[in-house]
């Protein structure tokens, strides 16, 4: 199975809405709820894919307990560890018009030492199951900037391939430790690098450590730095919808190529065909799965 890390999961509410005013009365037309956090995520797209996953980090208090029967509901393996302190929540308004997205993520519990080490413990007694880790999403308050590096680590000197996507000090950090990808969006990696060029803030990362950088350009696909070669991959056309969700599905697309050794053009090409199937489905975690296999056969992927 593919162990997919979640530090700080939340319980995603998703508002649709016409249009957002600020400072006035807004409507909502539909209301959506259900665990998430980058990992879950992934997760459930992987079992939309047919391939066994499991789910694992941190929850706490009441918002945890409604993420744990969230998962439970969905059929997803939870390995989650209880910690003490409120799980997070986060919101998205979604415009039904447009498909723009505004989120506001809560910080999450602050996590004590003790429970640090306590993870670390049972997620080392994970990997023994796992041919795979992805660690993603934001650190919640109290780890330190190198928890993903140190979870890339114990899994590395298992053999198993590593995908990290998060930004920062943690993004830094976890480059470090030698993951088989990093994931960022434009953005996550020039607050990462300082380096405004996706090419060279790419290249950056791989000088740090990682084995391959694939970069999430929006509408412009992917561009991914490897030690075979540089790519870019993209639709001829972008696709509209909800876009919350659809880095994780190309995590979830870059890890399946990872644990199949499948070559870089391919792994891109199924990366922006699942990121837009993703933003094809309603809510971040759901996949338009026949809209996936179409779309495989129209990215455009290009060398250098």
């Amino acid at each position: 199975m593919i162990l997919t890390v979640t530090l700080n999961a939340a319980l995603d509410i998703t508002y649709h809405v016409a249009s957002v005013k600020w400072n006035d009365t807004n409507r909502v037309r539909r209301v959506r709820q259900r665990a998430g956090g980058k990992g879950v995520n992934v997760a459930r797209i992987l079992t939309r894919l047919g391939r066994p996953a499991a789910v694992t980090g941190l929850l706490g208090g009441d918002t945890g307990a409604t993420i744990r029967r969230d998962l439970a509901a969905a059929g997803l393996d939870d390995r989650f560890l209880t910690i003490d302190g409120e799980s997070r929540r986060s919101v998205a308004i979604v415009s039904d018009v447009d498909g723009d997205a505004t989120i506001f993520n809560e910080p999450g519990p602050r996590v004590r030492a003790d429970d640090w080490a306590r993870f670390a413990q049972h997620y080392a007694g994970l990997l023994g199951d796992a041919a795979a880790v992805v660690a993603s999403g934001s650190l919640p308050p109290g780890l330190p900037d190198d928890a993903y590096a140190r979870l890339t680590r114990s899994a590395r000197a298992r053999g198993l391939p590593v995908a990290v996507d998060s930004e920062g000090p943690a993004l830094a950090a976890a480059a470090a430790a030698g993951p088989a990808v990093v994931k960022p969006n434009a953005a996550e990696l020039q607050r990462t690098t300082g380096l405004a060029d996706p090419l060279a803030g790419a290249a950056a990362l791989r000088d740090a450590g990682a084995e391959a950088v694939v970069v999430s350009l929006g509408a412009d696909g992917l561009l991914a730095v490897t030690g075979e070669g540089t790519w870019r991959a993209r639709l001829p056309q972008p696709l509209a919808g909800n876009p919350i969700g659809a880095g994780d599905a190309a995590v979830a697309a870059l890890i399946v190529g990872a644990v199949d050794e499948t070559p870089w053009p391919l792994r891109l090409e199924s990366a922006v065909a699942l990121s837009a199937a993703a933003v094809a489905a309603p809510v971040a975690g759901e996949v338009d799965v026949e809209r996936y296999r179409e779309l495989l056969d129209v990215v455009e992927v290009t060398a250098g």
